[in-house]
């Protein structure tokens, strides 16, 4: 962070994001709705830096279904409620985006 004037952190862990918070200027909550979280997984192209083959990942999509649907009822750094914890307390710049398109 220190090397560049500009930065992005995509992060599911809330406990990581505290940790970068304070050098923080804006804050981007992509809150989107359960089934546009799960349309996007849908969707997803193959990773392959995880998955041996575009099956392999396809076949652990149910199990990513499911765990987004979770996602309000979690209490841990993967949950909506520790990710809405950190953007309320968010003292710089910040918007939240609840759907696909850019201008949230």
């Amino acid at each position: 962070m220190t090397g560049n004037a500009e930065w992005v952190i995509e992060g599911c862990y809330a406990d990581l994001l505290e940790l970068v918070k304070p050098f923080a200027t804006e804050a981007i909550f992509m809150n989107l709705p359960v089934h546009l979280c799960q349309e996007n997984a849908r969707n997803r192209p193959w990773e392959p830096h995880k998955y041996e083959t575009k099956a392999a990942q396809d076949d652990n999509l149910e199990m990513l279904l499911d765990w987004i649907a979770g996602y309000a009822d979690r209490d841990d750094a993967l949950s909506l409620s520790a990710h809405r914890a950190i953007y309320d307390s968010f003292r710089g710049e910040k918007k939240v985006i609840t759907n696909n398109n850019r201008r949230g």
